[in-house]
């Protein structure tokens, strides 16, 4: 069973709470790293555990919902093993697996419905990494 960690800040807050059910109903094992509120946070407090367990295994991929996607990628993406895409739409969450083997797929809930959120979760997950030339290019992401 493939394990799935989830997080968000206040503005994913209810798209995290129907996404966590409708993966748990899809057959996943879901940790939730939060927030549990829609009262506001600081992002990275949620981000750096979710990240921290993906890199280091515990979790199999992630999934980060906040207003714009962009601040919970570029923090995801501060860990050496994370690479965390920003896709509003299926095709983007797919791509961002296939070409970049994204492990953490971030969504802006301002931007999207709840409803595009689990359609683009679905093609992320269904995805599978291409390899080749692709791998070619994740080798040198890397700066240490």
């Amino acid at each position: 069973m493939e394990i799935v960690a989830i997080a968000c800040d206040h503005a994913g807050f209810e798209y995290k709470e129907v996404i966590r059910e409708k993966l748990s109903e899809s057959g996943y094992k879901v940790t939730d790293f939060g927030t549990f509120s829609k009262d506001s946070v600081d992002y990275p407090d949620f981000v750096h555990p979710l990240a921290r367990s993906v890199s280091e295994g515990e979790t199999h991929w992630g999934i980060l919902i906040c207003g714009t996607a962009n601040g919970v990628a570029i923090t995801a993406n501060k860990h050496e093993k994370i690479r965390a895409g920003i896709a509003w739409q299926p095709e983007l969450a797919s791509l961002t697996k296939q070409h970049n083997n994204a492990n953490v797929i971030c969504m802006p809930a301002r931007f999207m419905t709840v409803e595009l959120v689990w359609e683009t979760i679905q093609a992320f997950a269904a995805a599978e990494f291409e390899g080749g030339r692709h791998q070619n290019r994740i080798d040198k992401i890397a700066m240490c």
